[in-house]
C-alpha cells in the first residue's frame, strides 16, 4: 500500500515538495483572513477548530489524519508525500495566519487576496503533483471512493466536498463567497500551473486534476 521512495532524488523533491506545502498553507491563509469565505475542507476545518479551540492549521492536521485513516481503511496507496502533506501544510498555515492580519471592509484587498490565494493554490498543488509521491489524503480518499463504487472522480469528489461543506456550514464555519468563487476557479488554476509548470500527471489522478486539499 505504499508508494516506493526514490532516494536519488529524495532530498530535491523533498524541498521542491515543501514549497508546494508552503504555497498552500499560505493559499489557505489568505482566504481565512480574507473573509469571503474558503474551501470546502478549510470550513470545516475553521469551525472544528473554533469548538476545539485550537489553531485552524492543527485542525488540519488533526483532519488529515482522519481522513487518511478513511483511505487506509479502504486499501489506497499512500506514499511519503501524504504524510508530508498531513505534517506540513498545517504548520504553514498556522504561520500565515499569524502573519497575516484580518482583513474586513476592503472588498478590492478582500478579493485580490482571494484570487491571489487560489492562483497560488494552483501552482502549488502542480508543485506538490509534480513530485508524484503520493496524493494528499483528502484526494486519497477521493480515490479510494472512486476504485470501491466504481463512481467517476468527478462524482465522488462532488460527494466529499458538498458533505464537508455542509457540516462546516452547519457548524459556523466561513461559507461565502468566495467558497463558491474557489469551487469554480480552482480547477482552471491547477490546469495552469500544470501548463506553466510543465507537470504531466499519471495514474489514476490523470482524469481529472485534483488539488491536495488543505
Amino acid at each position: 500500500m505504499l508508494k516506493p521512495i526514490r532516494w536519488k532524488t529524495f532530498i530535491p523533491d523533498f524541498l521542491r515538495i515543501q514549497v508546494g506545502f508552503l504555497m498552500f498553507g499560505v493559499a489557505i491563509a489568505m482566504m481565512i483572513r480574507g473573509s469571503l469565505g474558503t474551501s470546502a475542507w478549510a470550513v470545516l476545518e475553521v469551525a472544528l477548530s473554533k469548538i476545539l479551540k485550537i489553531t485552524p492549521g492543527t485542525m488540519t492536521v488533526i483532519m488529515g489524519v482522519f481522513v487518511l485513516s478513511g483511505a487506509l481503511i479502504m486499501r489506497e496507496k499512500i506514499g511519503w508525500g501524504t504524510l508530508g502533506n498531513i505534517l506540513s501544510i498545517g504548520p504553514w498555515e498556522d504561520l500565515a495566519l499569524w502573519l497575516i492580519p484580518p482583513v474586513e471592509n476592503n472588498l478590492p484587498l478582500q478579493i485580490a487576496m482571494l484570487l491571489v490565494a487560489i492562483l497560488m493554490m494552483g501552482i502549488a498543488s502542480a508543485i506538490y503533483i509534480g513530485v508524484d509521491a503520493g496524493a494528499g489524503p483528502r484526494d486519497s480518499l477521493m480515490l479510494a471512493i472512486k476504485r470501491t463504487t466504481g463512481l467517476s472522480l468527478r462524482i465522488a469528489r462532488g460527494i466529499i466536498e458538498v458533505t464537508v461543506v455542509s457540516i462546516g456550514w452547519l457548524l459556523d464555519g466561513p461559507v461565502g463567497i468566495g467558497t463558491l468563487v474557489f469551487a469554480l476557479l480552482i480547477g482552471p488554476s491547477v490546469q495552469w500551473g500544470f501548463k506553466i509548470l510543465n507537470v504531466h500527471p499519471h495514474g489514476p489522478e490523470a482524469e481529472v486534476p485534483q488539488a491536495p486539499e488543505d
